[in-house]
């Protein structure tokens, strides 16, 4: 039971993610339509938008909570801990592969992009 609550977490979380992303996509479609119609001078930044540097510190530190708490459940299993059984385990250890693995997906594509801007001619 204890697996099947973990991957409905995981989905809640996955689908709470995906919220987040659907709704930063429409309000920058809202600025840049406003943009247009307003011209380039009346664009503002408000404080409500994140910024995209606290936006990356904040991933990089949620992923590096799930990793740090795959290594310590693999170190209470590990030394036999009876609250702790191996499907909590592996579900925390790919979760944090998963993470992992997105995070060099996003610095792969933002060092790409960069490298895209500093190799147009100016």
């Amino acid at each position: 039971m204890v697996q099947r609550a973990d991957i409905n977490s995981v989905l809640s979380e996955i689908r709470n993610m995906r919220s987040q992303m659907m709704e930063n996509q429409r309000v920058e479609q809202d600025n840049n339509i406003r943009g247009r119609m307003d011209g380039p001078s009346r664009i503002q930044e408000t404080s409500d938008t994140p910024k995209f540097s606290d936006m990356l510190s904040q991933a990089v530190g949620s992923v590096n909570e799930l990793q740090q708490s795959s290594s310590n459940l693999k170190t209470a299993y590990d030394m036999g801990d009876p609250n702790v059984d191996i499907t909590r385990v592996m579900i925390a250890s790919e979760k944090a592969s998963i993470s992992f693995e997105a995070m060099t997906q996003v610095r792969n594509r933002v060092v790409k992009a960069y490298e895209d801007i500093m190799n147009m001619p100016v």
